[in-house]
């Protein structure tokens, strides 16, 4: 018989041997964890009485919700071709529930405080359905919670302050509700938010200090009412855009404002500003696109300092109570796009370079005291004011 003679790598070792099954074995533990679901019970608990506290008469036959049958199948378990098609994401080893994102059924019902159970939740998305009562306080619990969106439903009651305790929260929208009272005093222990959105509910009260890493702030359609302090935005470099429109907003908007670093767009029409200071940016320097102060009482002339931010492209003045020519400074900014002017008291001719072969922005100077504003000219529109109502609001001859 022939002797065959094994060098060391072509014989394996029987440790070698031993630990290739245990990486089989590995691999098959793996892949059944995978396919079988291992969630944790406290995160199938949370779920069962989320879905529990839905009305079911709420959850249509074809709604993610409806795929939640947890007899049959384990909600993290792999693929899910049948059950729990959709609303959860888990974690990669198929324990943890770290995202519920429902789609816009219309599901109805409450949140329930079990929620809190769900301590690897990153992303909460109930938007756009019929969710109602109050923001239960134990939401703090979830300490790992980065994006928080119940807008579009019919949230009431006050926003907890046990909210303000997620410091790894970025994005927080519960716009288009019912939340009422004032914003949480500690709003700013919210460190790392970046976008704020509670527009169109019914919130009162002052603008509190806000969290210095801001980059959108959306509070529009509310009641919130007193002066926009310094205080509320100071620390906040990164705020690109800012919407305050239609609440009760009162006084002077400092130039501070329109410093802040790095602002891109601000929205404060339809509130009860009376005057507006502007200063030149520093160094020339600034992001401002796009201003919108329409529909406050803001008094005096109009800003000639908007004229001197570089990238400024519209600028909305619209029913206020300004008065005196408008500045020559404006028809001179080529940047300039929009430009409403309309139904304020401003005199004199308007600069004929907004009427050139070669005319660049569009927008109002209607409703105004001006004469020999073209009537051809779709900036003219609509007609002036009549001149007895410029008369009595200047106490002379306003047009001479």
């Amino acid at each position: 018989m022939e002797n065959k003679n094994y060098t060391s790598s072509e014989k394996q070792s029987p440790v070698a041997m031993f630990n290739t099954l245990c990486y089989l074995l590995l691999l098959l533990l793996l892949h059944f964890s995978l396919s079988q679901g291992l969630t944790f019970p406290q995160d199938i608990s949370a779920l069962k009485a989320f879905k529990a506290s839905i009305k079911p008469t709420s959850i249509p036959s074809w709604s993610c919700l409806a795929s939640w049958d947890f007899a049959a199948a384990d909600p993290c378990a792999l693929p899910r071709r049948t059950h729990f098609t959709c609303g959860i994401i888990c974690s990669i080893d198929s324990t943890r529930v770290t995202q519920i994102t429902l789609d816009p059924a219309g599901y109805s019902g409450q949140l329930t405080p079990l929620l809190s159970q769900l301590t690897q939740l990153t992303i909460l998305d109930l938007s756009d359905n019929s969710f109602f009562g109050s923001i239960p306080s134990s939401i703090s619990s979830l300490r790992s919670l980065q994006t928080l969106i119940l807008k579009s439903n019919s949230f009431s009651g006050s926003i907890p302050d046990s909210v303000t305790t997620l410091k790894s929260l970025e994005s927080l929208d519960i716009s288009h509700n019912s939340l009422s009272g004032p914003l949480p005093k500690t709003l700013n222990s919210l460190s790392g938010l970046r976008r704020l959105d509670l527009s169109y509910n019914q919130l009162t009260g002052f603008l509190p200090k806000l969290p210095y890493n801001l980059l959108e702030l959306a509070l529009k359609g509310n009641s919130l009412s007193g002066y926009i302090s310094k205080s509320s935005f100071d620390g906040l470099t990164q705020l690109e855009v800012v919407e305050l429109s239609e609440n009760s907003f009162t006084g002077t908007l400092g130039a501070w404002f329109f410093l802040l670093p790095a602002l891109q767009q601000a929205d404060l029409a339809n509130n009860s500003l009376t005057r507006v200071e502007i200063s030149k940016p520093s160094g020339g320097n600034s992001d401002l696109v796009a201003i919108d102060l329409g529909f406050n009482h803001i008094e005096g002339n109009a800003p000639t300092d908007f004229a001197n931010y570089p990238q400024l492209s519209s600028l909305t003045l619209r029913y206020n109570r300004l008065r005196g020519a408008i500045p020559l400074e404006y028809s001179k900014k080529k940047s300039l796009r929009r430009l409403f002017l309309d139904g304020n008291f401003l005199i004199g001719r308007p600069p004929s370079e907004f009427f050139g072969g070669d005319t660049w922005v569009s927008g109002s100077l209607g409703n105004n005291c001006l004469v020999g504003c073209p009537g051809s000219s779709q900036l003219c529109s609509p007609s002036q004011k009549p001149y007895e109502v410029c008369k009595r609001a200047y106490g002379r001859e306003p047009m001479a």
